[in-house]
């Protein structure tokens, strides 16, 4: 029976949400709220808001909507989850107060503590003058990070206890309204990050894959962080050995724990970790795809999704066998110049049907907008340019044929996305 399915959400991640749901065996109509000026060739865009919980309920009944698929942090934080479940309405997605692993970091910490799941040493704070004297006393390289919800530029890597101490004044003079209200401190951890999804209904884990982001603006990883400016997958780093220890000291502890603490977590779960000597770390939780990752995921699954989602929702999670297309994906975030600080909307970008047209390339919009056959930049993060190959090298060399393909003078991306993964295909390590 067909289905009709609404995603929330605007960027490049809902975009590779509905490109992978309208492929659905079951799919009838496809909505995106509001989506963007891609999602409109695979779903039908909508002027509605995720925060707007009535809103979103009363179109769900009103276009007998049988699945609605939130995409953004923010509305499942806020409880979208648990107000379209209450109104009868099934929604993947984990309730707010499964969302808090995200939502507070001083949550999650404190679960990890209370479970013994590995993770960085760690402080909580609300007041200028204790961050600093705990700062003073573990010096530098330290990591502080907003509470809440920061859009992914709530973390500071500060490289020396001056730099730390600056970071807090800014946190706490309220730049993030009541996400800054609190803080975490934390050890620097050192070693090489990567990323894994599992999906899970709050007792079956089903393994999804794993990728690596690039947060950092510049070539090399400098700059300031961003919400991601390219990544991969697979992650060659974790091994499938290193696949089971993740899974058994981290995940399976975290969705226990959850279950533990009267908060079960549905929906996907993204962890980032940092693979250290001492093994895997947790360093944090999404509670959502991740925004490039989910482009390379969804350009790497073989399976229905939809289906994937809802044995999830309904708790069948153990009668659900994901497929992979064998190859690597790979996918380059073309960003507006001046991005992630100040940049211009507006400006025209042209070539993306050249772009699409070479092999194994898919293009998902993120910030656009369209204008009768026009195409504009309409945010920061605008179009996450996404290729398969036979390997990173191969996947990255297509991606970046695409990029070259594309008329937009007023954007900008990274050079070397994939770089870690090239260097190791090219010395067999």
């Amino acid at each position: 029976m067909a289905i009709n399915v609404l995603v929330i959400g605007s960027g490049g991640r809902e975009h590779a949400l509905c490109w992978a749901l309208s492929r659905a065996r079951d799919i009838g109509k496809l909505y995106c709220a509001p989506g963007n000026g891609g999602t409109g060739d695979v779903a039908e865009n909508v002027p509605l808001d995720g925060m707007d919980f009535p809103a979103c309920s009363a179109f769900c009944r009103d276009r007998d909507i049988g699945l609605v698929v939130i995409g953004p942090e923010a509305p499942l934080c806020a409880g979208l989850t648990d107000h379209l479940e209450g109104e009868g309405i099934p929604a993947f997605g984990p309730s707010a107060a499964a969302a808090a692993l995200e939502g507070s970091k001083g949550f999650s910490k404190d679960l990890f503590a209370k479970y013994n799941i590995p993770t960085a040493a760690y402080g909580r704070f609300s007041d200028a003058e204790t961050a600093k004297a705990f700062l003073r006393e573990k010096g530098a390289p330290i990591v502080i990070k907003a509470d809440g919800l920061a859009a992914g530029k709530g973390v500071v890597i500060a490289r020396t206890v001056e730099e730390a101490e600056a970071a807090v004044d800014d946190m706490l003079s309220g730049r993030f309204g009541d996400a800054g209200a609190e803080l975490v401190i934390e050890e620097f951890l050192t070693g090489e990050e990567a990323s894994y999804f599992v999906l899970t209904d709050g007792e079956h884990i089903l393994p999804l894959a794993t990728a690596q982001d690039h947060k950092a603006v510049g070539d090399g990883d400098t700059g300031p962080n961003t919400g991601g400016m390219g990544a991969y997958s697979p992650a060659p780093i974790i091994t499938p050995s290193l696949e089971r220890e993740i899974l058994e000291t981290i995940i399976r502890p975290t969705v226990q724990g959850m279950k533990a603490e009267g908060r079960p977590f549905r929906g996907v779960l993204y962890a980032g970790l940092m693979i250290t000597a001492e093994g895997p770390k947790i360093l944090e939780y999404n509670v959502r795809f991740g925004d490039p990752e989910c482009q390379v995921l969804m350009a790497r699954l073989d399976s229905d999704l939809l289906d994937l989602l809802l044995a999830c929702r309904n708790g069948t999670l153990d009668k659900a066998t994901p497929r992979w297309r064998p190859e690597t994906a790979l996918v380059v975030v073309m960003a507006a110049r001046g991005y992630p600080g100040t940049y211009d909307k507006g400006s025209e970008i042209r070539g993306l049907d050249a772009a699409a047209a070479i092999e194994g390339v898919t293009i998902f919009h993120a910030g656009t907008r369209r204008e009768g056959d026009k195409i504009l930049a309409n945010g920061g993060r605008v179009l996450g340019v996404t290729a398969l190959g036979r390997n990173v090298t191969a996947a990255q060399a297509q991606a970046y044929r695409a990029v070259a393909a594309i008329d937009w003078p007023e954007g900008f991306c990274r050079s070397d996305i994939g770089w870690r993964a090239v260097a190791r295909e090219k010395t067999g390590a």
